[in-house]
């Protein structure tokens, strides 16, 4: 009997004879779900059902731990002196300092919008009103307040309820350069600016990122046309846990100039006409957002990143450990209908290592039917 080797797995039997009534013995439930044996003292089975699913190819990469989203806090103020700054590495949260001038900190709060003017009772209907309605109300400021382009009344009075609770000084108006808007929270990562610096308009106070793990990986350009902004990956943190996560951003293929190493290790390619270049490595610069907080684990440090190089959809698909390895590097599986069982070859496509399964065709393979597998802890 010969059922072939398990892909990455070899089972060695051994038979005994006894006298002219041995043999080999095939045990069966008879249900086609239940734990088999191929041959005495074999390897217990059990069966899974062809699926009709997407199959994606994972390569391995490497890719460097940081922070999503660059972010900049820039002065909308003129006059003062930077009196104080925040700690690099420090997350500051919406309501909490960005900075300091003349003794007054500068909270920030959460926009797309820059502040371009002062919020103030009769000022015209705006996006920016609606923006900065909103964190108020985030605050816990928003009784009585209608979040919409209008500075009204209970705007005014929010406000004044706001700056004092803040230690601002109490007008009922927001001047330029009194708050500072970004998306969200900032995680400092450099300092622009020294305490004593005085402000002006446009001045670059510091520098840094969300406070959301992501991870940045300088893909082949080959592979880029299969990654996609949403595709799921699979994360390995040095210590060797995994996470969760997506790409969150498709760079534009670079080529680094002559004498320039990419991320990767490759050599960089010499600029066009030049010459003593080294070899092409044009990369895209691939960001990954990560699931949930990491601890532990440094910045800038090296992680490993399952990252999607193909993609096939609505196709059939087995559990890799179904495959049965034959000669010549072809495969088959075992199709299980009640108590028989059918060798049948089949045509491999993508193996998927994260979910387990192989895509596969072959005529009598269909949807539903099931094929043997291992059983669990065999």
């Amino acid at each position: 009997m010969a059922d072939g080797k398990r892909v990455g797995v070899i089972v060695v039997a051994a038979l005994t004879l006894a006298g002219a009534a041995g043999g080999m013995v095939w045990a069966a439930d008879g249900s086609g779900s239940g734990a088999r044996r191929g041959s005495a003292g074999g390897v217990p089975t059990g069966t899974a059902p062809v699926e009709r699913t997407e199959v994606a190819q994972r390569q391995q990469v490497t890719g460097t731990l940081g922070h999503a989203g660059g972010l900049d806090v820039v002065a909308a103020g003129q006059g003062g002196v930077v009196t104080g700054l925040p700690p690099v590495a420090r997350v500051v949260q919406r309501g909490q300092a960005a900075y300091e001038v003349d003794g007054t900190k500068v909270p920030l709060l959460y926009g797309a919008r820059p502040a371009w003017r002062t919020f103030r009772p009769g000022m015209t209907d705006g996006a920016d009103v609606r923006q900065l309605e909103s964190n108020l109300k985030a605050l816990g400021y928003g009784d009585g307040l209608t979040v919409d382009d209008h500075f009204s009344t209970a705007t005014y009075r929010a406000i004044r309820r706001w700056q004092a609770d803040a230690h601002l000084p109490v007008t009922g108006t927001v001047p330029t350069g009194q708050v500072t808007f970004l998306p969200g929270p900032l995680r400092v990562g450099g300092l622009d600016v020294r305490v004593g610096t005085p402000v002006r308009q446009g001045l670059l106070v510091e520098h840094g990122t969300g406070s959301k793990p992501a991870v940045r990986v300088q893909l082949d350009p080959a592979i880029v046309p299969n990654v996609r902004v949403g595709d799921p990956v699979v994360v390995t943190l040095p210590d060797g846990s995994s996470r969760k996560g997506e790409v969150s951003e498709v760079g534009a293929v670079v080529v680094p100039q002559t004498g320039q190493t990419s991320e990767n290790g490759q050599a960089a390619a010499g600029a066009p006409g030049g010459t003593g270049g080294t070899a092409a490595a044009a990369t895209a610069t691939v960001t990954i957002t990560v699931d949930g907080p990491i601890r532990g684990v440094l910045d800038q440090a090296r992680v490993q990143v399952g990252i999607t190089s193909a993609a096939h959809e609505n196709v059939l698909a087995v559990p890799i450990v179904a495959l049965l390895a034959r000669p010549g590097g072809a495969y088959e599986v075992v199709v299980v209908d009640g108590a028989a069982r059918r060798h049948m070859t089949v045509r491999t496509g993508l193996f998927d290592e994260v979910t387990g399964l192989a895509e596969v065709s072959g005529g009598g393979l269909a949807e539903g039917r099931r094929v043997e597998v291992p059983s669990a802890g065999s």
